[in-house]
Parts: C-alpha cells; sequence; structure tokens
C-alpha cells in the first residue's frame, strides 16, 4: 500500500505539464553530460599541447595521429559497453542501480585525470569507459518507464530531456574548457569530476520522489498493455530463429578481432607493441587486413542470420542494416568536431580579438552564457518549490551545482571583459553544436509534421549533404592561404551549422526507425548493431581526423576538407537513389 500511495504521489507532482521526476533525469543527465563533454572538448588538446616543464597548460606533445588513434578506440568502447550495461541492468540490477553504479565510477574516472600522472590519465579513461556503459543506456530506460502510462506526453518528455543533454554539453565544453585552457588541463578534467560527482548525489537523494522507478522486481509480472499485446501478436507471426552455435564462434572471433585491433591501433602508433606485425605487407598493414577479415565475417554473419527470418521481417531487417551503413559515413564525418576541427580551431583559425570586435564578442558571449543559464535555473526554482519536502537533500544538491556554475560563468565573463585583447578559447566553437540544437530543433521536428516530411532515405540524403556543406565552407576559406596566415572563424561556425542541421535530420530519426522496423525481440539485437555502426563510425572518425597533419604537410588544408565533402555527398546521393529500394524494404512503415 505504501508503495501504491508513493506512486500516487509521483503521478500527481507536475512541472510544466510534465512530471517532476522528469526534471530530475533532466538535471541529472545535464550534469553527466557536463561532465563527459567537459572532458571530451579538453582530450585531444592535451594529448597534442607540447610539453613545457613546469606549465599546468603542457600536455603530452603527440602527433595527431597518435591521439586521433587513442581518442578512436575511447570513443569506440563508449558505444560499445552500454550494449552490456543494459543487459546487465535488465537481467540483475535494474535500471536505477545501473545509473548510480555507472555515474560513481564516471567520478572516479573524472577524479583519476585530475592527477597529472598517465598511470591516473589512463586508469580514467577506463572508468569513463565502463561507467558510460552502465549509465547511458538506463537513463532513457528509466524515463521510458515514467511515462508508461502517458504515451501521448512521450515526446515532448524526450524533447525536454534531450534539451538537457545538450545544456550539459554546453555548459561543459564552455566551463571546462575555458578554466582548462586558462589554468591549466587538470583543472578542467577537475572540474567535470566535481559535477558528476554532484549530479550522483542528485540522483541518489531523489529516491523518495522517484518510487519504484528503475527497480528491479523479478518477483511481479509486467502489466499487459496495449503495447505488450501488440508486440506479443507480432512474435507470434514470426518463426523463432535462436543463434546457432556457428553464430556465437562468429560473433566470439569478431568480436576478439575486432578488440585487439581497438588496443592495438593506439599502442602501435605510439610505438609500445603491434601484436598484428607479422601480418604486414608493402601496402597494407597487418592490423588492417585482421579488420577487414573480422568485416567479411561480421556481414555474412548478419546476412545469414537475417535470411532466415520470413520475407516481411527479412526486408525491414535489411533495410534497418542499410540505414546503419549510411549512418558509419554520416559519423565519420560529423565526429570530426571532436578531432580534426579541435585542431583545426587552435592551429588554424584566427581567433584574436581587440577593440569593437571584442566588446561584441564578448556581449554576445555574456547572453549565449546567461540566457540559458538563467533558463534552466528558473526550471530548478520550480522543481525546488514543488518538490522540497520529499526531497530536499537531492534540491540541495542542485542549488549548490548552480552557485558552482554560476560562479564559474561570471568569473569568466568577468575575465573576458577585463583585457584589452583576448583569444577565444578552442573549446568555446564545440559548444555551437549544442547551442544551434537548442536553437533549431524545435523548428526542424515541425518539417517532420507536415507535409514535406521527408521518407527516411531522403532524411540521411540531406543530412549528409548538410554536413558535406559545411566541410566545404571551410575548404573554400582555407584555399589559397600562406603559411602564417589564418583563416576567419566565421568559416568555422557556419561549418558547425550546418553540421548540426545534418544531425538534426538523420540523429533523432534513427533509433526511431529501427523500434518501427525490428520485432520486439529482435530489438537489443538490432540495437546492438545500431550502436556497433555507431562505434565503428567513431573510430573511423578519429583515424582519419588524425591525417588533418599528414595531408595539410603533403597537400594543403583545403585537400583535407574537400576530402570530408566528397565522402558524405557521395553517401547521400547514394542513399537517395537507394530510396525506392528502401521504401519496398519498409513494406509501408513510414
Amino acid at each position: 500500500m505504501a508503495t501504491e500511495a508513493t506512486q500516487k504521489d509521483f503521478y500527481k507532482s507536475e512541472i510544466l505539464g510534465q512530471r517532476s521526476g522528469l526534471f530530475v533525469l533532466f538535471f541529472t543527465e545535464m550534469w553527466e553530460r557536463f561532465s563527459f563533454y567537459g572532458m571530451r572538448v579538453l582530450l585531444i588538446q592535451f594529448l597534442t599541447a607540447a610539453v613545457i616543464a613546469g606549465d599546468p597548460k603542457s600536455g603530452w606533445a603527440w602527433s595527431a595521429e597518435q591521439a586521433g588513434a587513442l581518442y578512436g578506440t575511447y570513443a569506440m568502447m563508449l558505444y560499445l559497453t552500454p550494449i552490456f550495461g543494459g543487459i546487465i541492468a535488465d537481467k540483475y540490477i535494474g535500471s536505477r542501480m545501473a545509473v548510480i553504479i555507472g555515474a560513481t565510477i564516471m567520478t572516479i574516472g573524472h577524479a583519476s585525470m585530475a592527477f597529472d600522472t598517465p598511470t591516473m590519465f589512463f586508469i580514467g579513461l577506463a572508468c569513463l569507459v565502463i561507467g558510460t556503459g552502465f549509465f547511458k543506456p538506463n537513463m532513457p530506460s528509466i524515463l521510458g518507464e515514467m511515462y508508461k502510462d502517458l504515451p501521448e506526453k512521450k515526446d515532448g518528455a524526450y524533447t525536454i530531456f534531450y534539451m538537457g543533454v545538450n545544456a550539459g554539453a554546453f555548459f561543459g565544453m564552455m566551463l571546462c574548457g575555458y578554466i582548462a585552457e586558462t589554468q591549466g588541463w587538470h583543472w578542467g578534467f577537475g572540474l567535470a569530476g566535481i559535477f558528476m560527482l554532484l549530479g550522483t548525489l542528485q540522483f541518489a537523494f531523489a529516491k523518495p520522489l522517484m518510487g519504484n522507478l528503475g527497480v528491479l522486481d523479478k518477483s511481479k509480472e509486467e502489466p499487459e498493455t496495449v503495447e505488450t499485446k501488440e508486440i506479443k501478436s507480432t512474435e507470434d507471426t514470426d518463426k523463432r530463429n535462436p543463434f546457432t552455435t556457428l553464430d556465437y564462434i562468429l560473433i566470439g572471433i569478431v568480436g576478439v578481432i575486432g578488440l585487439l585491433y581497438a588496443f592495438n591501433d593506439p599502442l602501435s602508433k605510439n610505438g609500445i607493441i603491434d601484436m598484428f606485425s607479422s601480418l604486414d605487407t608493402p601496402f597494407l598493414r597487418g592490423q588492417y587486413i585482421m579488420i577487414i577479415l573480422a568485416l567479411i565475417i561480421f556481414i555474412y554473419l548478419i546476412v545469414s542470420r537475417i535470411l532466415r527470418y520470413d520475407k516481411v521481417v527479412r526486408d525491414r531487417m535489411f533495410a534497418v542494416v542499410l540505414l546503419a551503413f549510411f549512418l558509419i559515413f554520416f559519423f565519420m564525418s560529423f565526429e570530426q568536431g571532436a578531432t580534426s576541427l579541435v585542431l583545426v580551431a587552435r592551429d588554424y583559425i584566427d581567433r584574436s580579438l581587440t577593440g569593437s570586435s571584442l566588446t561584441i564578442f564578448n556581449m554576445v558571449n555574456t547572453a549565449f552564457t546567461i540566457v540559458p543559464l538563467a533558463i534552466i535555473s528558473w526550471v530548478l526554482v520550480k522543481l525546488a518549490a514543488n518538490t522540497w519536502k520529499r526531497i530536499a537533500l537531492s534540491n540541495v544538491i542542485l542549488v549548490l551545482c548552480f552557485v558552482l556554475i554560476w560562479g564559474a560563468a561570471l568569473w569568466m565573463l568577468k575575465n573576458e571583459f577585463s583585457k584589452e585583447a583576448s583569444e577565444i578559447t578552442v573549446s568555446w566553437f564545440s559548444t555551437l553544436n549544442s547551442f544551434f540544437i537548442i536553437a533549431l530543433a524545435s523548428t526542424v521536428s515541425k518539417l517532420w509534421e507536415s507535409k514535406y516530411n521527408p521518407s527516411a532515405a531522403f532524411k540521411y540524403g540531406f543530412g549528409l549533404i548538410l554536413v558535406a556543406i559545411g566541410f566545404l565552407i571551410l575548404g573554400l576559406g582555407s584555399m589559397g592561404i600562406s603559411e602564417g596566415v589564418k583563416i576567419s572563424m566565421i568559416f568555422l561556425v557556419l561549418t558547425y551549422l550546418f553540421h548540426t542541421l545534418g544531425e538534426l535530420f538523420i540523429s533523432p530519426v534513427g533509433l526511431s526507425y529501427v523500434s518501427k522496423l525490428v520485432p520486439a525481440r529482435m530489438l537489443a539485437f538490432m540495437f546492438g548493431i545500431w550502436y556497433l555502426a555507431i562505434a565503428i563510425a567513431q573510430k573511423l572518425a578519429a583515424v582519419l581526423g588524425g591525417q588533418v597533419e599528414t595531408i595539410q604537410a603533403q597537400y594543403s588544408l583545403s585537400h583535407f576538407f574537400f576530402l570530408f565533402t566528397a565522402i558524405p555527398v557521395g553517401a547521400g546521393l547514394l542513399v537517395m537513389l537507394l530510396n525506392p529500394l528502401i521504401k519496398k524494404l519498409m513494406h509501408g512503415i513510414k
């Protein structure tokens, strides 16, 4: 009875027309993204910064290729571990406990990176990978459970949640980046850790409001709803397709080769060990021969497994595989924002400002910082007023978070206004993606509700072409520049604008198509394939982005940008040409 009363109280509690528990998740996700993106924007800069004895802004002086290899493996693992974290939560510990465990491990990871030693740095990266595996898949799971009986409000809830993601990324990159670039790298890493810790505590102390959401209870059967009846109906019409012994063997082989490659790449490029050196040829390194072999085995595994299904299910799953294939080309290009574009902003963009241009930038940056922070603070006040009696300690932690973030923001702005000449931080440009998402997401989403809503293939095609336009702008801006001459920052700002538009066409709709096209009992497998495609794209993005210095030295910087213009344009045109085939494979799903 007590549990039922708790749940009823929880459901009565609303803020801005949504359940107040949504905003607990909103702020938890915001602080996690603050920490994650705050650290991420520093990683490539720190690894490639010059070694200067006694200077807190001294780095490890790695080449772009070496740094890209390590970052690529790190980013790749961030999309693989959530597959296992979701399974562990569903079977053993529940989503809520998984979030707390993941957030705690990530806090340890951020804290480790604040220490100035290589050992602690790598321990920190490992903790972030493991912690993300627990955290990432289970926050949306709790949100879905929260709105299980209110499907009509679910889209609005996910939109608010997504805003929390981008707000955290925006402030994390801005403040962690600024502090790291002006005070020292490990101050930035440390700030990320502080907010990760506070976000963890805020979520843990909110339990009285959240009731039993995300708590695993194996003793009770899930109540049958219209949705579960539809799932059962779908499953009854599809023949079973259990994994064979050969399937498990092939999965094992592909998994082992993939993991060995992921770790061998940064180890070999840093001259530590090359596990595949005996397979090297004059034309191709051994590690690439092995990964090509793994790819062939993987394609055989996927195709042979899908062919065992009935025609409609088989065709729809092939449609998902096709979309996942083109997703690789998108993220391979878009994720240059975490590698090569960071180096381009640091080394090739004119970031110096003086006089009236500095005054205008400071005024814009002040609005850029204060307005969203004020809006989110207002949401905090609403949450605290509505839930203080239930979760006072959680609200105290949240207030402390906002006191700290306001203090950091005002200190940053005061510093910049006191300068007669200034150089925009490298990390400031990375915040543009989050800012443009917050500004443009609602406009783009209205397009999907109008008569102009394009098909899946055209959404992907337009998204890829928009990313290509972004690189074309930078390519044109860098054409013919001589040594010592830098590119105007407006070119990079426009690049991030077009990249964000491309992301809005592709990223939010991809998983939606998976859930629509795949039978319920195959969702876990196909979501795994989807995240695997993103993991591959992350690794490819970092490896190719690491070539920016080599291509610039041998050819020119514009050659690098035109390469990333050609790849997504080609992929975008191809996926649009395949539109009739993809629509046919979907069998009426829109």
